[in-house]
């Protein structure tokens, strides 16, 4: 491969994956490929044995990590195009790498661009052009950590601290943050060279289950027990809030078991410390209608009165007309 071919050809083109693509991705590209071009697979046919080629090339730049950061600078800094001296006779960009590593002048130079040596790439551009082609300070790498919390926690926010790399990283967690949910903090992970930003901190957040409470969204749930003739007659029950106090809350009567009742405002506190209320988010109250599992006497004879008075009641009628459909 000589040297014009890594300023002409674009190997992330080649193998059909963006330039941020990761090893994973181009290996799978290249894996695909390299199967659908084989020459078995393609007898005389040389398109397909030329990009059989191409592809193989491409993979021998990019699943190197050395070798493809040198591809990157100086298909950056070439800008993708022939790099050709001006004036009669000037040579092609191939032709000066060519010369430098002893392979020749008036093209014939072929490049090889590996890692090691007496000096990096960048180095020997560097050099060459008075330190103009030399690679500018490298920003930190991006860091990942989790973090767990208790339920309430997740619900009213909390301030953590983390420690990262042998120094200690506060981290806001905003309220109503879900289970599993990341938070990207900016410069907070590793730094730059000098001159160069910091990396950042992306965060998990692993939230506790609570034995009451879920959260959906800003959303509070909770499922409250109701007894059949509260949900038969209508009843006021009390609910409990994570606040710690309760909310009355008003069932109709004929509420059937599984029915959402909505409490404005108890769920998610809003983000004005001032006035927590404000666009704070509900509480979700689910009813489960309750069956006793041992009946007394009279119960019994109650509940045999009350289904001699409905038994002309067809509780199952919509389901089997549905199921008729």
């Amino acid at each position: 491969m000589t040297g014009q071919d890594w300023l002409e050809k674009d190997f992330y083109a080649v193998l059909g994956v963006s330039k941020d693509a990761d090893a994973a991705t181009i290996k799978k590209a290249y894996r695909k490929l390299a199967r659908e071009k084989h020459p078995d697979h393609n007898p005389d046919n040389p398109q397909a044995e030329a990009a059989f080629k191409d592809i193989g090339e491409a993979y021998s730049v990019l699943s190197d990590a050395e070798q493809r950061q040198q591809y990157d600078q100086l298909r950056a800094m070439a800008g993708g195009a022939r790099f050709t001296a001006g004036g009669r006779g000037g040579g092609g960009f191939e032709d000066i790498l060519g010369g430098m590593f002893g392979g020749g002048g008036g093209g014939g130079g072929r490049v090889r661009y590996a890692p090691g040596g007496a000096a990096g790439f960048e180095d020997i551009l560097g050099g060459m052009f008075g330190g103009g082609f030399q690679r500018g300070p490298q920003p930190g790498a991006d860091l990942a950590a989790v973090v767990e919390l208790p339920f309430r926690q997740a619900v009213e926010g909390s301030t953590v601290s983390l420690q990262v790399e042998g120094r200690t990283v506060n981290a806001r967690i905003p309220a109503g943050v879900r289970d599993g949910q990341k938070i990207r903090l900016r410069g907070k992970g590793r730094p730059g060279e000098p001159g160069a930003p910091a990396g950042d901190l992306v965060v998990t957040v692993r939230v506790a289950p609570h034995p009451v409470f879920a959260l959906d969204g800003r959303n509070l749930k909770v499922t409250v027990p109701i007894a059949f003739d509260e949900a038969a007659l209508g009843a006021t029950v009390d609910v409990p809030t994570l606040a710690g106090d309760v909310v009355r809350v008003k069932v109709p009567a004929g509420t059937p078991s599984g029915r959402v009742l909505r409490v404005k405002g108890r769920g998610v506190p809003g983000k004005d410390a001032s006035s927590p209320t404000k666009d704070a988010g509900d509480l979700l109250v689910t009813v489960q209608v309750v069956v006793p599992q041992r009946l007394s006497d009279a119960a019994r004879e109650a509940v045999q009165a009350f289904g001699i008075a409905t038994s002309g009641q067809d509780v199952r009628a919509d389901l089997m007309a549905q199921a008729r459909r």
